[in-house]
């Protein structure tokens, strides 16, 4: 693995972080204070290709690896954490469908959204099924023609706001097996007959898009939506969120960025006793710290996109230490940074509480941190492990 970015992904981080610096940070505060979800700034972002960054392009996407997404992300974090997260979602449902949809669903379905003008969300969690999401509930019955969908969905990221929903359901055919052998996967129109929405949830963070419950209730999908084999639902699910995880411990990196860059400026502006306070040891010993904590889990997100680039058959596991480290350490090191500005990075004068607020969630979602563990000690203590 080269750490030095080429030509091409340095052009990628420039155009992104142009954009998070003029279209994200100046709204970032506004869109969370509002809780409105900018559709025309993500169809903005979607012009310049970032809605489908790693799409194959045959469905409209740029076809980049999932390193050179990593580092979109980042830069797109760093202008506002929540809308970058939202992206990453799409981006992720939107691979899927390119992937794994019939030909006719994709050329239907992807076009739209890997310009931004169309927007998905991915339904797996369910009130009863979030770490053991194999446990899922939400049925699937045959058809002559198709299957009918029925269950609920929680914490769906823009639920309500979006076009196209991917949904893992359990087959309902009197023989399903139990577990994740017997979970389908579904690309289906937001708007289908039977879908419903539950209120919109009042959330700590991620205030700039909203998280709602699905309800199906006799939902019909043509059997061509289906994603895959029968069966193969909850293993296009996790493949699905390998990536997920990488893509969301990068935005954790982005916004740590931030964090760091804002407490650098303001230990070099706030004075006491007669000096900057960025001339007390204890201070920049603590930025040095968050420095250190930010690029350790910025190589290990790139490490781990790299490993799922190349087919590693570890991939999954160092995706589950890069999420895990990456959130851990960047939410350190954006509590930090609010306490290096003292009262101010309390108060919403400064972006400190708001970068706080919005990556806290980073740490449970995608599968929790306690799940990573799990993943990552799963394959240590088998005997061929040879991870270290």
């Amino acid at each position: 693995m080269d750490f030095a970015l080429n030509s091409q992904q340095t052009a990628f981080r420039d155009a992104a972080r142009q954009f998070a610096a003029s279209e994200l940070a100046p709204c970032a505060a506004q869109w969370d204070e509002d809780e409105h979800f900018p559709k025309d700034v993500i169809a903005r972002a979607g012009a310049l290709g970032f809605c489908g960054l790693y799409a194959p392009e045959e469905a409209g996407g740029l076809g980049l690896s999932r390193l050179d997404a990593s580092i979109v992300f980042e830069e797109l974090a760093r202008g506002c954490t929540s809308t970058a997260a939202f992206l990453t979602i799409h981006n992720m449902v939107l691979w899927m469908i390119g992937r794994f949809a019939e030909p006719q669903v994709r050329d239907q379905l992807c076009p739209g959204l890997a310009s931004g003008e169309r927007l998905a969300s991915y339904c797996l969690t369910e009130p009863g099924a979030g770490s053991d999401a194999a446990a899922l509930r939400a049925s699937a019955r045959k058809t002559a023609d198709g299957y009918v969908l029925n269950g609920a969905k929680a914490f769906i990221s823009g639920a309500g706001d979006t076009d196209v929903l991917v949904v893992m359901a359990r087959l309902d055919d009197g023989g399903a097996q139990p577990g994740a052998s017997g979970i389908c996967a579904f690309a289906l129109e937001a708007n289908s007959p039977g879908i419903g929405y539950g209120r919109k949830e009042a959330k700590l963070g991620w205030r700039s898009q909203a998280t709602r419950q699905v309800l199906f209730e006799e939902v019909f999908v043509p059997r061509q939506n289906r994603l895959g084999a029968e069966g193969e639902g909850f293993k296009l699910a996790m493949q699905g969120l390998d990536g997920g995880r990488i893509n969301i411990a990068t935005c954790s990196v982005g916004t740590a960025q931030a964090a760091v860059d804002q407490s650098r400026a303001y230990l070099g502006e706030r004075r006491a006793f007669g000096q900057a306070i960025g001339s007390f040891q204890a201070l920049r010993f603590k930025l040095a710290d968050m420095a250190t904590h930010l690029v350790a889990s910025r190589q290990m997100v790139r490490l781990a996109a790299w490993k799922l680039d190349q087919g590693d058959p570890d991939a999954k596991v160092y995706c589950a230490m890069a999420k895990r480290l990456a959130t851990d350490l960047c939410f350190e090191a954006c509590n930090d940074a609010l306490q290096l500005h003292g009262g101010y990075g309390y108060i919403r004068e400064y972006p400190l509480e708001r970068y706080l607020r919005d990556i806290r969630v980073h740490q449970i979602l995608e599968g929790t941190n306690e799940i990573m563990r799990v993943i990552i000690a799963r394959r240590l203590l088998e005997e061929t492990a040879e991870l270290l």
